[in-house]
């Protein structure tokens, strides 16, 4: 019988482990990477292994920005990335350069995700 309830509360622990693990990439999760849009020209933006990369950018007030996405993940999540709070709402064919312009914004942050938020970033504007 100890045997038993040991196995039992080792697979209690592994599931919830396994909660705490998509808590944390789901919701908790920050990329660290960040991409500052002061050079002339778009920011590449890979679309690959469930990430976007760079996913922070950091753009200065009063200016549009163009970013290019290029899918390389066949995930059908990565088909499109949407800025929800700007309206934008852009379809992502896989190994292709997609322009998405962002036109210039108010100081905040803007996220961008795939159409199912698993896949995100931040545009951040100072």
């Amino acid at each position: 019988m100890g045997g038993v309830m040991g196995f039992m509360l080792l697979i209690d622990f592994l599931a919830l482990a396994a909660i705490g693990f998509v808590v944390w990439w789901f919701w908790l999760y920050k990329p660290r990477a960040l991409r500052s849009a002061t050079m002339a020209g778009p920011i590449e933006i890979i679309v690959a292994d469930g990430v976007y990369s760079p996913a922070r950018i950091e753009q200065p007030q009063g200016q549009a920005l163009t970013l290019r996405f290029f899918r390389q993940d066949p995930n059908p999540c990565a088909e499109r990335v949407q800025f929800v709070d700007l309206g934008i709402n852009v379809e992502l064919p896989l190994n292709q350069a997609v322009d998405v312009t962002v036109p210039a914004q108010r100081p905040g942050e803007y996220g961008f995700s795939c159409q199912m938020q698993m896949y995100r970033g931040t545009l951040i504007v100072k």
